[in-house]
């Protein structure tokens, strides 16, 4: 038996909560009726389900109901109270309350700004699709037209023949910082863009920029556009496992297509790649089915 036997285990049960979670968000979810179906007790099932989501059962509960709620808003014209009761809460004043502390405004404000932001999307959508060793968490956003500048390349990308991205992408952060040195950036996050919408063979367009034109550098257009949005925390040498996890399992299984645009890899400021609690993001054009 491998080392990692026992984790996959756990995680395949894990998987069988999400399942049952995510096929009964029309039903009340109780910790106790979860850990029935997992087969641990109710405290071992929270322990587990912390470590291995970031998130307590009941949160990741209330979110994906809201969720499913916010995007019920956007699609249809079914009443508030309707909604309420059809996710489990017990009335529309209930449900108001815990809509607006998930997404800053009411359900008729957000229905009427028509936008998705902050969806938590499902982990694993169809239940056995976990990444290797861990459980990403997706969320789906969007995000207005900007201007990013900066400099830019062609680089060979995750799916050529012979990448060479992770030597590429640096030397064009390299240039970025002797053009407009680090001093000058600020507070604001720095921001790669991957432009696929020309790519052939596996050959596509990164920019390495901040969201604002820049003295004497090229300027990248990037249009308003729905994302799903993958947090990466630590190494980035595993973001391209990520981004396999993300094509060929979750989106799938998800209620999304992937578009071909400018994909975003978005680093806060003060971002070290040797830091391995940093947190970066990368954000992929999607839309709905």
């Amino acid at each position: 038996m491998s080392a990692h036997a026992p984790h996959s285990r756990q995680l395949t049960r894990i998987g069988r909560v999400l399942h049952y979670i995510h096929n009964h968000l029309d039903h009340p979810l109780s910790v106790e009726l979860l850990a029935a179906q997992s087969c641990w007790s109710r405290w071992q099932l929270q322990r587990v389900f912390l470590e291995e989501t970031g998130l307590t059962v009941a949160n990741y509960v209330r979110e994906l109901k809201l969720s499913r709620a916010a995007e019920a808003l956007l699609d249809g014209r079914e009443r508030i109270v309707d909604l309420a009761l059809r996710h489990g809460f017990t009335s529309e004043a209930s449900f108001c309350r815990a809509f607006k502390q998930q997404f800053g405004c009411t359900p008729g404000g957000y229905r009427q700004r028509g936008l998705r932001v902050g969806l938590r999307a499902p982990l694993c959508p169809e239940g056995e699709q976990e990444a290797p060793g861990r459980l990403l968490p997706v969320r789906i956003e969007s995000r207005p037209a900007f201007v990013l500048g900066g400099t830019h390349g062609q680089v060979r990308g995750l799916f050529a023949s012979a990448p060479d991205f992770q030597q590429q992408v640096p030397a064009l952060w390299q240039q970025l910082a002797e053009h407009y040195p680090r001093p000058l950036w600020g507070a604001q996050p720095r921001i790669g863009a991957v432009d696929v919408t020309s790519a052939a063979e596996g050959v596509v367009e990164y920019w390495a920029g901040l969201p604002q034109p820049l003295p004497g550098l090229a300027t990248l257009s990037i249009p308003a556009q729905e994302y799903a949005v993958l947090t990466q925390q630590g190494d980035l040498r595993t973001l391209p496992d990520t981004l396999h996890w993300f094509i060929r399992h979750w989106l799938p299984g998800s209620r999304y297509r992937g578009l071909d645009g400018i994909e975003l890899e978005i680093y806060p400021a003060g971002y070290r790649t040797d830091d391995p609690q940093a947190r970066m993001e990368y954000w992929l054009p999607i839309a709905p089915r």
